[in-house]
């Protein structure tokens, strides 16, 4: 099978970078595990502010909303994190203050919503808070198995029966000003977040669950769908585990489904996430990549890679492999011709490209301009 372009990874940086090159023309597959670092997102583009038209183009033409606003988001633990680009139902405020009252609900039964860390956190802001649960007999936990109180099983739900909790709340709110949901509402209606905020009077304010993350399966539900009205191959339920390499470039890779069907193309892009997606591998001696034996940047030190304090960064999330300026990635200290590494792979090796998913597009749009530029 040849493509023009192979892409290892099905997560945001792998389909920002797809999407780019089918619109260029050039004929592309995506190979993807499934689950991917969409699952986790928080609905807000880390180190970026307002995008390159380029991608708000290419979100708004996938039905992917966004909106910016230099300020903050409320992290599911109660804290806040500076963001000034999310999808249009995440808030962001002007300061961490942002209401005297808040109604915090949750529903019986569901317990990947923090709503006692939350209230600790915006008290500490000076904020009071109420928590109350309600009783929603569509999702009663007597009648549900443990993995059908989940996020995105709920979502599915909480799309036909929102109006049903709009008048739960309105029976429970007394002099709040603000109302915190679970953001477990949108997963296929993407309407559904903002007829909330326009049923009930009082800022709504949809706040993120254990994951996996509802407005994440949604970006990744919409882009990946995208991808594939552009003519892209989207081959799912498979990873990369073998590549052949002769003398500086990739030739073609080797994937688990595919066995002898090799996948041929110009050029590669690695873009398999970092440790929590196996992009990366430990193991007691060292952190490596397992596809191509790419140099990776990491403390020898194991005991140096985790942060005692559970909130904090922890610094193995900095690991990542090395790739040049143009983001070639390295082995035994050279640029291989036609592989480049993008995402959250490079962890902090690429300062300059931001962090999170603002990494994730940053990087695969460097990629994508060098793959064009080659005549």
């Amino acid at each position: 099978m040849k493509f023009d372009s192979v892409i290892m990874g099905g997560g945001l940086a792998g389909l920002v970078a797809g999407i780019s090159l089918q619109q260029a023309g050039k004929s592309t597959a995506i190979v993807s595990m499934g689950q991917n670092s969409l699952h986790f997102f928080s609905g807000s583009f880390e180190s970026m502010t307002e995008p390159p038209q380029r991608v708000a183009d290419l979100f708004k033409d996938a039905g992917i909303g966004l909106h910016y606003r230099q300020g903050v988001r409320l992290m599911p633990l109660g804290t806040f994190r500076e963001s000034a680009m999310s999808l249009e139902d995440i808030e962001l405020f002007p300061s961490e203050k942002f209401a005297r009252r808040v109604l915090i609900v949750n529903f019986q039964g569901y317990h990947d919503f923090f709503s006692s860390f939350l209230a600790e956190g915006l008290e500490k802001k000076g904020m009071r808070c109420r928590i109350r649960l309600i009783n929603i007999p569509d999702i009663d936990p007597t009648h549900q198995g443990p993995g059908e109180m989940r996020s995105v099983q709920i979502a599915r739900t909480m799309d036909r029966i929102w109006e049903k909790v709009v008048q739960e709340i309105r029976l429970l709110l007394k002099d709040e000003d603000a109302v915190i949901l679970p953001q477990v509402f949108g997963l296929q209606d993407i309407s559904v977040p903002g007829r909330i905020r326009q049923a009930l009077p009082a800022k709504v304010v949809f706040v993120g669950t254990m994951p996996p993350s509802v407005p994440g399966v949604r970006t990744q539900m919409l882009l990946k769908k995208r991808y594939q009205l552009l003519g892209g191959t989207y081959l799912m339920g498979d990873e990369a585990i073998k590549a052949h390499v002769h003398e500086g470039v990739v030739h073609s890779v080797v994937t688990r489904n595919l066995d002898s069907h090799y996948l041929e193309a110009s050029n590669f892009i690695l873009a398999t996430g970092g440790l929590f997606s196996k992009g990366l591998v430990s193991n007691p001696f060292q952190l490596y990549e397992p596809v191509f034996g790419l140099d990776v940047e990491f403390a020898e030190d194991r005991n140096t890679w985790y942060n005692p304090a559970f909130k904090e960064d922890q610094p193995y999330m900095g690991y990542g492999v090395k790739a040049d300026d143009t983001l070639h990635a390295i082995i035994d200290g050279k640029p291989l011709e036609n592989l480049y590494a993008i995402g959250s792979i490079l962890g902090a090796t690429h300062p300059e490209l931001g962090s999170g998913a603002g990494l994730a597009i940053n990087s695969a749009l460097v990629a994508v301009d060098q793959i064009l530029s080659e005549k």
